[in-house]
């Protein structure tokens, strides 16, 4: 599929959601979030990204992946600064050149532990509203 980054980067990659883990409310008392996750469940969305273009994507990030809730609602997400030990996000690595693979992980925050995260969605460009096109969708 084809991948931006900023204004100024993009290429084609290959993007594979290898998974989707039932984490603990626990897992959250690092990230010192209080009240705004109570009773929240984390999921933690694994994915894989392949370089198949062109384009040296050194250090971009694929960043646009959300939870789906069975209804096909979107999950809450929650953005990282720093390192979460249960689901790393870095960046894509120097020398990400044609035919390189990284894993990554995205946080989805299920409302309660009666509903799961059950499917991922990626709606990074050109897969946004601006462009009116529906994220792809993994279940």
């Amino acid at each position: 599929m084809p991948f931006s980054y900023g204004t100024d980067k993009g290429g084609t990659i290959a993007l594979t959601v290898t998974g989707i883990e039932q984490g603990q409310a626990a897992d959250l008392a690092p990230l010192k979030l209080g009240d705004k996750v109570k009773g929240m469940v984390p999921y933690y969305i694994r994915y894989s990204v392949k370089n198949v273009g062109t384009t040296d994507l050194s250090h971009t990030s694929v960043s646009h992946i959300k939870g789906l809730l069975p209804d096909g609602s979107e999950a809450q997400g929650l953005s990282i600064i720093g390192t979460f030990e249960k689901c790393d996000d870095d960046a894509l690595p120097r020398d990400f050149t044609n035919g390189k693979s990284q894993a990554g992980c995205a946080v989805a925050l299920a409302p309660s532990a009666q509903t799961k995260v059950a499917g991922a969605e990626y709606w990074g460009d050109p897969y946004n509203s601006l462009n009116d096109k529906k994220g792809l969708t993994w279940k």
